[in-house]
């Protein structure tokens, strides 16, 4: 079915944008792919230092380029569950490779940190940054030019964008991802976030608080909300870039094995070398990036988003920004509720139905553009799956169940949860903004108060713990954004709002800063741009101006007469405890270079956001 009208006309508009971008990458791949799939062009001492530590035939067909070689980038480490699975799949995909006929080897290792780990520590203000750091890492590897397509172990937060930045950097090559899972459902996510409020409060010890998140966050695989993590793998797949109905398999089962065994035949089988060439970067084009974006609305998935899409579009030369995403918003509804939009976590979607239901429901209205190339084939029909493991232990798939298995958790497109996706960009006289609604009661989605302004989150909690947040306002917190200090998640403020909200307060957030996917009830303006160390409008926000965030509207305005606030002086903030300490010290460099959260946030300069207007 072709894509909906309205769908169609954002799309063109993104391709006309792109055009002279778009041309430009397309012709730097193509030079890129005669240069490539061919190791006659490194020299014997390259070529014998490339497999040095292969078994001699190995050797012999890597030095006749008679067999595809495969590469291998890896987040494996082991103090993160997301991750940690990954320690077996080199093996695995080595030895799928070798039934294939082909050669597999590790090209390279990329960092990931957990969020989690560093939420409200001095780590998190390098996340953002991780993921560029990722793209540099995942470049190295594959510089060797030994490859003839790559595949890409990786789950979380920045660590998905970061990879796809580089897989469309070598966007000459096939690229597969391969993801590891979710975690088995723990305690379950609303009696964890009760917890955190009853420790916030003083009601709850931090023995009791380190059982909750110890029942909650259990083994291997990612964290069972949908956040930026399980946003990745819903992106991944809807674009095409893992095979179908891999996305939400748990680690450590054998459809989870035979899913990364298939994976690699396939990487193997889509290189220059045979009959079914799928360069990655020829592969993901308007549409693939138009797909993910309406498989982020239609989920309620990560605000996170807003940023490394247009980074990763940007990467293939394709010029996407915000107002496009939000324009999607008003044509896509939302049909999942996964916490912190809803009670169910990401294992009860996939039972539900997952994403075979959800793609099959969004192409069956033009929703999505079915015409689009995937590592699997020709269009996104063969998406509306479900992969079950076959009696030989194969994968095989059959069509996704016709009716949702929980139509609180994973709606048909006629019973859809709101009409419009998850997310809303704002814009006013503070500048622009993202706000999450999927989890927001529509009677809160419209706030007028007088402003609390802090210049860390830090300050915002030690005024709940001296009782002086009374009455409705709106927090300001900023000097949050990219150039000031990375531009942290701030979920320490999650807890705090939650209590005075739940109190009868009327409150909302303000921020330069980041939220992520679990963003939740509380109204949350964020990821505001221009950012108060660049003198935006919200370094004038004084104590007591009166805010107005609309998020029905679109609206973020400050009531005060403008000629007024024009003229005030922009703060200052002493950012010198956020220059060292914890490798933020070596950072410095990425703090200057990088640009605006419209713009991708990204460290490469204008290598990427000049393919976004401003």
């Amino acid at each position: 079915m072709a894509a909906r009208r309205d769908i169609e006309a954002i799309t063109e508009r993104i391709r006309q944008r792109s055009r002279p971008g778009r041309e430009a990458y397309l012709g730097r791949i193509a030079e890129a792919s005669n240069r490539t799939a061919n190791r006659a062009v490194l020299s014997c001492g390259n070529l014998a230092h490339g497999f040095a530590v292969c078994s001699p035939s190995e050797k012999v067909a890597l030095g006749g380029d008679r067999v595809p070689n495969l590469g291998i980038i890896t987040s494996y480490n082991d103090m993160l569950s997301a991750h940690q699975p990954f320690e077996t799949f080199p093996a695995l995909i080595k030895d799928a490779a070798r039934e294939a006929g082909g050669i597999a080897q590790v090209a390279g290792g990329v960092p990931a940190m957990c969020d989690g780990v560093t939420q409200g520590q001095p780590g998190m203000e390098l996340s953002l940054f991780s993921r560029d750091v990722i793209a540099m890492a995942a470049a190295i590897g594959l510089s060797h030019n030994m490859f003839d397509a790559a595949v890409y172990l990786g789950v979380c937060d920045k660590i998905v964008p970061g990879l796809v930045i580089a897989a469309l950097t070598f966007g000459h090559l096939p690229a597969v991802f391969i993801p590891a899972g979710p975690m088995t459902t723990g305690l379950p996510n609303d009696e964890k976030a009760k917890v955190r409020q009853l420790y916030a409060e003083g009601k709850a010890g931090r023995a009791e608080l380190l059982e909750a998140e110890s029942k909650s966050y259990h083994g291997p695989g990612t964290c069972t909300f949908y956040g930026t993590a399980n946003s990745n793998q819903m992106l991944m797949e809807i674009m095409g870039l893992h095979t179908p109905g891999a996305s939400f398999v748990n680690p450590g089962t054998p459809l989870r094995d035979a899913l990364t065994r298939e994976a690699t035949k396939r990487a193997l089988a889509i290189t220059a070398l045979g009959n079914a060439y799928t360069p990655a970067g020829r592969m993901i084009d308007e549409r693939s990036i138009v797909n993910g974006i309406v498989g982020l609305h239609a989920t309620g998935g990560s605000t996170n988003h807003t940023i490394h899409l247009v980074a990763m579009a940007a990467a293939a030369g394709i010029a996407i920004n915000w107002q496009d995403i939000s324009d999607l918003s008003e044509a896509v509804p939302l049909l999942a509720r996964v916490y912190p939009n809803g009670l169910a976590d990401v294992n009860h979607f996939h039972a539900a139905g997952g994403l075979g239901f959800l793609i099959r429901e969004l192409l069956d209205e033009g929703i999505l553009h079915e015409d689009v190339q995937t590592v699997w084939g020709e269009g996104l029909r063969p998406y509306a799956v479900e992969a079950r493991l076959g009696a030989d232990g194969s994968v095989v798939r059959e069509a996704a169940p016709r009716e949702s298995g929980d139509e609180k958790v994973l709606a048909p497109f006629k019973k859809a949860f709101q009409p419009t996706g998850g997310l809303k960009m704002l814009s006013g006289n503070l500048g622009h903004a993202v706000i999450k609604t999927s989890a927001v009661k529509p009677e809160r989605r419209i706030i007028e108060a007088p402003a609390k302004v802090f210049d860390s989150q830090q300050g915002l909690n030690e005024a709940f713990k001296a009782g002086s947040l009374t009455g409705d306002f709106i927090a300001v917190i900023r000097f949050q954004g990219p150039k000031a200090n990375g531009m942290p998640e701030l979920h320490k403020l999650t807890t705090v709002l939650g209590i005075l909200q739940d109190r009868g307060q009327h409150v909302a957030l303000l921020t330069d800063g980041r939220m992520s996917g679990a963003s939740g009830k509380v109204p949350a303006a964020i990821h505001v741009t221009p950012e108060a160390v660049e003198d935006g409008p919200i370094a004038r926000i004084h104590d007591g101006d009166v805010i107005r965030l609309d998020a029905e509207a679109g609206t973020l305005e400050v009531l005060v007469p403008a000629a007024d606030f024009a003229l005030r002086r922009t703060a200052d903030a002493d950012l010198i405890g956020n220059e060292f300490g914890f490798g933020r010290e070596l950072f410095a460099g990425f703090r200057q270079l990088v640009g605006r959260a419209d713009h991708g946030a990204s460290a490469f300069g204008n290598d990427v956001a000049t393919f976004v207007p401003s």
